[in-house]
């Protein structure tokens, strides 16, 4: 039964709830907050919305315009796992206090106009989404800028380059060699009880929870899969996961990041974000005819993909860091095509199973610095732009891509190199996000404009390495 007001307050009084913890999610993914007492709550504030400055909060209002309501959603209801003082937390809207209407930059809002649009479409009535976030745990972290230094340092007890340390009470070696954490048992697997202790606080928060492993990379690098939910449930989700994974992190003496690309020479971090189309509890993507048993409407979802795959980076892949990881010559997924097999495709059908239940297609360009709100719902408006439009997806690729001559690969189109290309392709191919008010100008003029700066921010500064090749020339 679904939560609602009344309900969180008889919550709150049967599990003994002594704080109140109100978030939403800022235009470029951060979790926002502020708690109360949970005896000051009433069913009046849990319907009409608490007041904030939104001026204060980037990427929203100006500062002459700056109160803002966020309104709790009931049924997101869940007691925090990793807070010592009883609490429970409310995802909220945001509203504007004067008109009472949603919030145009508010990414959950687009994230629900997104559900709604799709319905009115006739196409399919659910989207679901299946992200595979990945992180790096990280013992630790030191990096600092200014106008005459510029660093960073990270460390961890797993890291190859721990193999000569001296250690109090020995070295006692199983370090992960680059390339090699995929996916030995401990001793050599430092983070296996880390990795389940957020699995099981997850789960205690309703996320259901697949399976948890070690990732490639050296120094830590982790995957958690969360089973697959609707759009809006899922981005939620991901929020969850998130805070989950940086605070058990936290207390275990770990920090967690989901940078891209933390570690020069070994793999970097991705959101491999597996989507499908249903109808009336029926799935839309798949026909045993076809290849990889992909129905038209999944090719052509396909096909909205690879097409505004370069605009779709510049909110799915939205850091400078995310072009570290995708790059030509390694395991990067940045050819815009399609492969059942093929890692190095931007598009990868799974074929583990051929159930029709479970043909689904994975984007893995993205990543998890994204704001999955927007992210979810910008793949899904691109896709629906493939079937509105019969957009015909390259023919599929399951070569060693990286084997083809440059004939060959002349025709094969390529991710973004930079965030300033994905936001120049943002900027000329953005309609398809406005198709049912689900994006608006407005917030994409905003998106854009920030972003440029982050862009620019480092473009401004010499690197390290410049004094490593250039100092002594």
């Amino acid at each position: 039964m679904t939560m609602d007001a009344k309900g969180v307050i008889e919550l709150i009084k049967a599990k003994g709830i002594q704080i109140v913890d109100t978030r939403f999610t800022d235009l470029f993914g951060g979790w926002q907050h502020y708690s109360l007492p949970a005896s000051r709550l009433t069913e009046d504030m849990i319907r009409e919305g608490l007041g904030f400055d939104g001026s204060s909060i980037k990427g929203f209002q100006a500062i002459n315009e700056s109160d803002m309501l966020m309104v709790p959603d009931p049924s997101t209801a869940f007691i925090d796992p990793t807070l010592s003082v009883p609490t429970l937390v409310l995802i909220c809207d945001i509203i504007d206090p004067i008109t009472r209407q949603p919030y145009s930059r508010d990414p959950r809002t687009v994230a629900k106009k997104a559900e709604a649009y799709l319905k009115t479409t006739g196409i399919a009535d659910t989207a679901y989404f299946g992200p595979e976030a990945e992180f790096f745990l990280f013992s630790d972290v030191r990096f600092g800028q200014g106008a005459n230094h510029g660093f960073y340092y990270i460390d961890s007890p797993e890291a190859v380059w721990n193999t000569g340390a001296e250690i109090p009470g020995g070295n006692k070696g199983y370090r992960i060699r680059h390339k090699e954490g995929y996916f030995p048992v401990p001793p050599t697997d430092t983070l296996q009880d880390i990795r389940s202790e957020m699995i099981l606080k997850m789960m205690e928060i309703g996320i259901e929870i697949e399976l948890h492993h070690h990732e490639v990379a050296t120094a830590g690098q982790c995957e958690i899969d969360m089973r697959f939910d609707s759009l809006v449930n899922m981005a939620d989700k991901v929020q969850k996961y998130k805070y989950i994974v940086r605070n058990v992190a936290r207390a275990h003496g770990y920090s967690a990041t989901f940078m891209p690309k933390p570690i020069f020479g070994d793999n970097g971090s991705g959101m491999h974000t597996h989507q499908s189309l249903w109808k009336d509890g029926e799935p839309l993507f798949f026909d045993e005819t076809q290849y990889a048993l992909l129905s038209k409407t999944a090719q052509y979802y396909i096909g909205g993909i690879l097409k505004h795959a370069p605009a779709l980076l510049a909110i799915c892949a939205p850091t400078t860091n995310s072009y570290r990881r995708l790059v030509p010559g390694f395991e990067a997924p940045i050819n815009l095509v399609y492969s059942m097999r093929n890692r190095s495709a931007a598009i990868r059908i799974p074929t583990y199973s051929s159930s029709p239940k479970a043909r689904r297609i994975e984007f893995r360009a993205p990543d998890a610095m994204c704001n999955p709100y927007l992210a979810f719902a910008a793949m899904m408006l691109a896709g629906l732009d493939g079937i509105q439009n019969k957009i015909e997806p390259p023919p599929p690729l399951d070569v060693d891509i990286y084997e083809l001559s440059p004939e060959e690969k002349g025709d094969i189109r390529s991710t973004p190199g930079s965030l300033t290309e994905a936001l120049d392709a943002l900027e000329q191919d953005y309609h398809f996000l406005l198709k049912g008010n689900v994006f608006t100008t407005d917030l994409l003029e905003t998106y854009i404009e920030t972003k440029r700066k982050e862009a620019v921010g480092l473009s401004l500064r010499p690197h390290p390495y410049e004094f490593m090749m250039y100092y002594d020339a």
